[in-house]
């Protein structure tokens, strides 16, 4: 049986390069960053050529990375980090009904903190209207967060409009960009963004290390990690070097190879969803069809359970996913396709497919080859 990974929104698989790389990462490499002997030296350059490397890719400034454990870690250091600083300039956030938990989760603990946050509405296609942004502007407004692309549906939302409202009314803008990094081409000049975070195991990195860019000027930032003074004391705690460096041998490669990997998965995604309305009756697309990741499908078929189908498929040996891999479990359904004003048959029925630029044509084939007679089965079963 061919086991074929199609859930690449959820975490993506280790660069191959990296392989080549794991033994002189964990042996050669172990001095602390902080210290000025010789082993902290060398630990500190590979560190720094990872910022290089990554700032490189995202057309940022080496001053502007600050390495984090995580792409949740970022988003609340972004985002607490602007509240707790700014708060006697004002209490009010805008965002969106359709961000990733970590940043409606933080956003709800600064509810309760006592900051008041505005959640704007998306269209059924999952947009939302940067004149919706402007409109929910108040006199103590600090902060704008609006996700680049939707983790669930693939949607890219308009990032750089909205960072231009935000930069006219002088307010901080922050952007989750986890789901993009390693699937778009990323150019931080262009996007009037002041934060952005994200997550290596989203881009072929280990689990373990994120980044947060800060543009040059935005500040102050409150800690979330009070301690030593690593990564400009934003982030205390000895630097996961391996991570680290891991990320930066990525990042070095995607910068030359993510042209190509777009079109490859674009290809996929396509081949995909040809061949599945070929083959089925009642097969629904959600997000937006055009302004949408390249590696991403989110489709709900008429009369299924999600779940039932992404168990059956795994029977099989393919993986996809019937949502965000960190609400799987929850039993509730997908706020994000709720926010769109899906029905709940259309939300029950919806799985995600995310290819990667590691994904085949055989791999696809087979997984059309099965995702068809499994549907049936499921809806026979009924």
């Amino acid at each position: 049986m061919m086991r074929v990974y199609l859930d690449n929104n959820a975490t993506t698989p280790l660069h191959p390069e990296l392989k080549k790389n794991i033994t002189e990462l964990f042996t050669d490499f172990f001095g602390n960053p902080s210290s000025i002997h010789w082993a902290g030296r060398e630990a500190r350059e590979k560190i720094e050529e990872a910022r290089l490397n990554v700032a490189k890719f995202l057309n940022a400034k080496e001053s502007e990375i600050l390495f984090t454990g995580s792409g949740t870690e970022s988003a609340n250091l972004a985002i607490k980090g602007i509240a707790f600083s700014h708060k006697e300039k004002g209490n009010h956030i805008i965002s969106t009904k359709v961000e990733h938990p970590c940043v409606l989760n933080t956003l709800k603990y600064l509810e309760s903190v006592g900051f008041n946050v505005t959640y704007l509405p998306v269209d059924e296609k999952g947009q939302i209207d940067p004149e919706d942004v402007e409109r929910a502007i108040k006199k103590e407004t600090i902060l704008i967060s609006v996700m680049y692309a939707n983790n669930e549906t693939g949607t890219i939302l308009p990032i750089r409009e909205i960072g231009e409202v935000a930069r006219k009314h002088g307010i901080y803008f922050h952007s989750d960009m986890v789901q993009a990094m390693g699937k778009c081409r990323i150019d931080l000049s262009q996007l009037n963004v002041d934060l952005a975070s994200f997550s290596g195991h989203k881009s072929y990195a280990p689990k373990g290390v994120g980044l947060l860019y800060i543009r040059e000027g935005v500040g102050p930032l409150e800690p979330l990690i009070h301690g030593g003074h690593q990564e400009r004391g934003l982030r205390s705690g000895t630097e996961n070097t391996i991570g680290i460096v891991a990320l930066g041998i990525v990042a070095s490669i995607l910068v030359k190879e993510i042209e190509d990997d777009i079109k490859k998965m674009e290809r996929l995604r396509s081949k995909i969803v040809s061949g599945l309305l070929e083959a089925l009756d009642g097969v629904i697309l959600n997000g937006d069809q055009k302004n949408r990741l390249p590696n991403t499908v989110n489709l709900s078929f008429e009369g299924v359970d999600s779940q039932s189908l992404v168990l059956l498929l795994d029977s099989y040996g393919i993986a996809v996913s019937s949502g965000a891999a960190c609400s799987s479990g929850s039993g509730s359904f997908s706020h994000v396709l709720t926010a769109m004003g899906l029905s709940p048959d259309v939300i029950r029925g919806a799985i995600r497919i995310s290819v990667g630029k590691f994904n085949t044509d055989e791999e696809i084939d087979y997984a059309l080859s099965i995702i068809p007679s499994a549907v049936k089965k499921l809806k026979k079963g009924k």
